[in-house]
């Protein structure tokens, strides 16, 4: 503001353009809204609060995931993004910002036991997609990748709370076998989790098809983590679904009451309607309409779009590495082919990593957390030793002297006054005995 005197995006967007906003005050005031931008989604190294702030209803959780709060900053990257177009190291940060959260996340999703918790760090993966979406290809990218996966993601968590409505636990390690008692639910949440696979042609397969396209065009070391990503995002969410659905029940919670049985028609219906969502809502974008209806792209033929993008490579290698992934997690959590405890005692030290989340919470909570509390600790102490120890040693010292002086000015040297005085006391003293005595 006090280089263009305006907040319009637009004015100074055409201030860019001109060259009357450039360098390092455009660079910097882009990488000071993506800082917010990265504490409001959840970008790396901000990201730890979102998985703990999971305790709450899963319908909140739903709506917090899917479409407020924490896509809010990759909203606000959107609605500001003229300002990083101007800016080839603001766009980068984003990029790379974006990319590595992406597969960063993914990781610690690998190894997660609670459902909601595997979700949670699937959000901060898919919202690092979008930051990376918006950096390499723009605002309709992005913002079409925000779209399909609001659908999606509400139903995963939807999905997530119907099963703990049946089992009383998010412990996917107490569950098992739900497929036979909860149908509907395990239909909806297999569509969910296909659709963020990247498989054709749910809505998941549209969105992050156009984030790997523009990231391989642009950043191709962070198209390797990308396609990376594809595949781990596969098998994490599957092993999500063969860990809750497959094999056999596993006694759910000790506090759950009965058997598990389907969910109420309540829950039911906005879970169908958002699997068809889910199914559909990538389409929009087949002939081109989601980037003219968000002033990018042209419009082309429905059977172009839909069979036409399987002619390039690039969709079958992001079908493909999500195939292996849903194929592993198949292995390891259905068929048995392979032991989960084995693999895990084999690569303990990477486990140890992932499940302890990088030891950031430590890190913030030891270092940085405790840091602050030192500090205040030290600033109440030092308070507590001028205000209250000095205080009190020099309040005595204060009214004592003051004390003096008052009894000073008595000491006047006549007689009369003196006489007067006596006479005052003994006449209290006498009154005193009268009264009392």
């Amino acid at each position: 503001y006090l280089n263009t005197g305006t907040f319009d995006i637009a004015e100074l967007h055409t201030l860019a353009i001109a060259g009357a906003l450039g360098g390092a005050t455009l660079t910097w005031v882009a990488i000071g809204i993506f800082s917010g931008a990265v504490g409001k989604s959840a970008q790396f190294p901000l990201h730890v609060w979102l998985p703990d702030a999971m305790e709450g209803p899963t319908p909140v959780s739903a709506l917090i995931h899917a479409a407020t709060m924490v896509a809010a900053g990759v909203f606000l990257v959107a609605r500001t993004f003229p300002l990083f177009a101007h800016s080839v190291e603001a766009v980068t940060t984003v990029a790379i910002i974006g990319g590595f959260t992406a597969i960063f996340a993914a990781t610690m999703g690998l190894v997660m036991t609670d459902i909601k918790r595997v979700l949670a760090y699937s959000t901060i993966s898919q919202l690092g997609y979008m930051m990376l979406g918006l950096a390499t290809g723009g605002v309709a990218i992005g913002i079409f990748h925000l779209f399909n996966h609001a659908f999606f993601k509400a139903l995963l968590f939807l999905g997530a709370g119907s099963v703990n409505h049946a089992t009383g636990t998010f412990d996917m390690r107490q569950m098992g076998g739900l497929r036979k008692v909860m149908p509907w639910t395990y239909a909806t949440f297999v569509i969910a989790s296909l659709s963020i696979a990247g498989i054709w042609p749910l809505s998941g397969f549209w969105s992050k098809d156009e984030v790997l396209a523009s990231t391989l065009a642009a950043q191709p070391v962070l198209f390797v983590l990308a396609m990376l990503t594809v595949f781990m995002t596969a098998f994490y969410m599957f092993r999500v679904v063969f860990l809750t659905f497959g094999g056999e029940y596993r006694g759910g919670s000790p506090e759950a009451h009965g058997k598990p049985h389907e969910s109420p028609s309540v829950m039911v219906a906005p879970m169908v309607i958002l699997a068809i969502l889910a199914v559909v809502s990538g389409l929009w974008n087949v002939t081109g309409q989601f980037g003219a209806f968000m002033g990018h792209g042209e419009v082309h033929g429905f059977a172009e779009g839909f069979f036409g993008i399987l002619t390039h490579s690039l969709p079958w290698m992001s079908l493909i590495l999500a195939g292996l992934g849903i194929l592993l997690a198949y292995a390891m959590y259905s068929a048995k082919w392979l032991s989960p405890e084995r693999i895990v005692s084999m690569f303990s030290p990477v486990h140890t990593l992932f499940s302890r989340k990088y030891w950031f919470d430590e890190v913030y909570e030891n270092i940085i957390v405790g840091m602050v509390l030192i500090k205040g600790l030290f600033a109440g102490l030092q308070l507590f030793d001028s205000k209250g120890v000095d205080g009190a040693v020099n309040g005595v010292a204060d009214t004592t002297i003051a004390g003096g002086r008052a009894i000073r000015k008595a000491q006047t040297g006549q007689l009369q006054l003196y006489g007067i005085a006596i006479g005052v006391g003994v006449l209290a003293i006498t009154l005193c005995v009268y009264l009392f005595g």
